[in-house]
């Protein structure tokens, strides 16, 4: 009895996503699962960047012009490296990235290499691969991440990169800048407190997320972040104006020069949690703020993004003081407006303009004629038809004490009269109330 015929085995292909075959593979291998993957996330990382006002990526960007170490505080996972990362790639600078709590001291403050004579040559502290690429490249953007969870001793041996911007016996070149990231100890691994030199030495910038920037960026664009354009022509002005705002400040608020914070003086993070080591107020960290706002004046910066420079500079109390220092050094020199009263252009701004009325007062008072004291009502009529009225009554009560016995009474005091004796009226009712509340007890 004849054999039985085997029956035809079917081959298998190798494994390309197309399973079961009946023969063997002609023509082109098709793509591999993993080729295609590659080409899925190539796909989801084609984004572009479009230029988009953004006071955070300004504020960082101005710093970074200004040859300032910088610190971004914020919760993780909001985009500090990806900001970071984009930062290099727009302003073409080799990212060098160094996670600051993996590393040992001697990593920054190089290791002890012995030569051939040491007692001749001495021994020499070599620096880390990472610090020989910077200075090969002779430019660069050294990112020190998760610096909050740096211990002691390397927050330490970081004190002279940061300011000296040396490693060991090697000297960075100037065109490298320094920029860093933390997370609030509340939020960060195993985080440290940030010492007080350390902290002095960086510009602090709280980074949170903007819900527009994160939809648009996600659909494929984010925001370009491109080095400020300095005006030329106003670089004599912008150093002169930061010199005498912040001198003037010091001059007046001595205290300020050099103030060491307190752990109750530590600044608030955006989620409510307490930084390991804010901004605080020294000769140091004045001098930083002297050259953010003359960078920022040369720019044309807007006031909200040299808030957030000076007030990460030298904290939010001194900022501040500094930021109202500046209003008022903008404001119009009473001579001006006493010399032609009916031209006169007060500010918007209600603090502002009563500092201007209280400066008017002020000069008259100074130097008291007949002139002077009605080129003054007419301001104050000015200000009273353009502002609101509560603004005039203190100015107005000082000017009508300054009148003399041979001065005539202006016309104008009886367009505002009025509205003295309101505020006289509501005073005194408010000061009534208190007296009926304790008779009543």
């Amino acid at each position: 009895m004849p054999s039985a015929m085997p029956s035809a085995v079917p081959t298998y292909a190798p494994f390309t996503g197309t399973g079961l075959v009946d023969g063997p593979a002609s023509g082109p291998a098709p793509a591999s699962q993993l080729d295609i993957a590659g080409e899925l996330l190539a796909l989801l990382r084609d984004t572009t960047t479009e230029p988009r006002p953004d006071m955070q990526l300004e504020a960082l960007t101005l710093a970074v012009a200004a040859d300032l170490p910088v610190l971004l505080w914020g919760e993780p996972g909001i985009g500090k490296t990806a900001a970071l990362t984009q930062l290099a790639e727009n302003l073409d600078l080799p990212l060098t990235t160094v996670i600051a709590s993996v590393h040992e001291p001697s990593d920054f403050s190089g290791l002890p290499v012995i030569g051939d004579d040491p007692a001749v040559q001495g021994v020499p502290m070599a620096p880390p691969d990472w610090a020989v690429r910077l200075v090969r490249a002779g430019r660069g953007l050294l990112f020190l991440d998760e610096l909050s969870t740096a211990p002691p001793a390397v927050q330490a041996a970081l004190l002279r990169l940061v300011l000296e911007r040396r490693v060991g016996a090697l000297q960075l070149p100037p065109d490298v800048r320094i920029v860093a990231a933390a997370n609030p100890r509340s939020s960060a691994a195993d985080g440290w407190e940030l010492s007080a030199p350390l902290a002095n030495r960086f510009v602090h910038l709280q980074w949170i997320h903007d819900q527009d920037v994160v939809v648009r960026g996600l659909g494929g664009t984010w925001p370009r972040a491109t080095l400020p354009r300095l005006d030329a022509a106003r670089l004599p002005e912008a150093v002169d104006l930061a010199r005498r705002a912040v001198c003037g400040l010091l001059s007046a608020r001595p205290a300020l020069v050099h103030r060491l914070p307190s752990n109750e003086t530590l600044p608030q993070t955006p989620s409510g949690g307490t930084p390991s080591g804010g901004a605080w107020p020294s000769p140091r960290s004045w001098e930083m703020t002297l050259r953010l706002i003359a960078f920022a004046t040369a720019a044309g910066s807007s006031r909200d993004v040299l808030s957030l420079l000076v007030r990460g500079t030298v904290g939010d109390g001194p900022g501040l003081e500094l930021l109202a220092s500046l209003d008022r050094m903008d404001l119009p020199d009473p001579e001006v407006l006493l010399a032609d009263p009916a031209a006169a252009v007060l500010p918007e701004r209600g603090d502002l303009r009563q500092a201007v009325l209280d400066a008017v007062v002020a000069a008259v008072r100074k130097r008291p004629e007949k002139t002077r004291w009605d080129a003054a009502w007419t301001l104050l009529v000015g200000a009273l038809e353009t502002g609101a009225p509560d603004l005039v009554v203190v100015p107005a009560t000082t000017l009508a004490a300054l009148r003399r016995d041979d001065w005539d009474v202006p016309e104008a005091i009886e367009r505002l009269a009025g509205v003295v004796s309101l505020s006289r009226r509501a005073d005194q009712a408010a000061a009534r109330v208190p007296s009926a509340a304790r008779a009543g007890r």
